[in-house]
């Protein structure tokens, strides 16, 4: 089970560099720049879904 911590604390810290590249995509005034930045964002994200697998996946209860 410990085996699974540092994985799970790089996927969190990935997602918390795509919400900061998100962010920066929002402020910045240049749409080449922000279309970057949004990419860069989600390409990390689906890093982060591969790492985490299906089984990670947020399901609504009902």
């Amino acid at each position: 089970m410990n085996e699974d911590r540092p994985e799970s604390e790089q996927a969190a810290r990935l997602r918390a560099r795509a919400e900061q590249l998100e962010l920066e995509a929002q402020r910045t005034g240049d749409a080449a720049e922000r279309q970057r930045l949004t990419e860069t964002a989600v390409r990390i994200r689906e890093q982060v879904d591969r790492m985490d697998g299906p089984e990670s996946a947020t399901m609504d209860p009902m």
